[in-house]
């Protein structure tokens, strides 16, 4: 997998089964890439045209998107709002939270949402998924961190299945353990995140995870695996 960065795309044309790209790169030079297909993706913003918040007295953002604090209360105290609207990833599952945690709020309760925990999935194949930092945001922030990985093709249950592409990454605080991101490709990946999520939210350690018994052989064992190479680099099947 290649990826072009700042490049910008000048044409794209279709000659029978072939897609032909014309792309300038950073220093102007004119590049060809060519392949079966071509996906446009183009970037998301809040819908909120024809919503008519000014008549409602709302403040909208110089994006268009609905203001709201910790809460989620828009400028109007009674006037709340989540989802794609709001600042943050617009992905559904965070808004299924603001949902909840709005609601919890109109009953009285004092829920929160930690949006450093709210995973991100892209539905390719293989799948990838990721929770917490990454690698250059520990480095931005001078966290000293240490990270452990295990690639697929040295699990048992992807070998048996076929989807041997992919990994999982543990990124661990150098000092304290506590995981502080957690990194992944492969098949299922949309379904082992959770289990990130879960360890991440009760501040487990990397040596937490490697500690807990997974099921013989299933993708989950990654997690471990990954655990245990971020733990003095104790990965068991490498």
């Amino acid at each position: 997998m290649k990826f072009y960065v700042s490049h910008k795309v000048k044409s794209v044309e279709r000659k029978g089964n072939l897609v032909k790209v014309q792309a300038e790169n950073p220093k102007g030079e004119t590049i060809t890439l060519e392949g079966d297909y071509s996906l446009v993706s183009v970037g998301r913003r809040p819908y909120t045209d024809g919503l008519n918040a000014e008549k409602a007295g709302v403040k909208l953002t110089e994006r268009g998107m609905v203001e709201v604090n910790d809460h989620l209360q828009t400028n109007i105290p009674n006037i709340y709002a989540i989802g794609d609207v709001v600042r943050g990833a617009m992905l559904a599952h965070k808004a299924e939270e603001e949902g909840v945690m709005v609601a919890e709020i109109l009953a009285g309760q004092k829920p929160h949402i930690d949006y450093n925990l709210i995973p991100g999935v892209v539905y390719t194949w293989p799948e990838v998924a990721a929770v917490g930092k990454t690698e250059e945001q520990l480095k931005e922030a001078g966290v000293t961190y240490k990270a452990g990985s295990f690639p697929f093709k040295a699990l048992g249950r992807a070998r048996a299945g076929g989807d041997i592409d992919g990994f999982v990454k543990i990124l661990a605080d150098a000092k304290t353990d506590e995981v502080l991101g957690i990194h992944m490709i492969g098949a299922r990946c949309a379904d082992l995140i959770a289990e990130a999520v879960t360890a991440m939210e009760f501040k487990a350690s990397a040596e937490d995870i490697s500690r807990m018994s997974h099921a013989h052989p299933t993708f989950a064992e990654a997690i471990k695996e990954a655990a245990l190479a971020a733990t003095d680099n104790r990965a068991l099947h490498v």
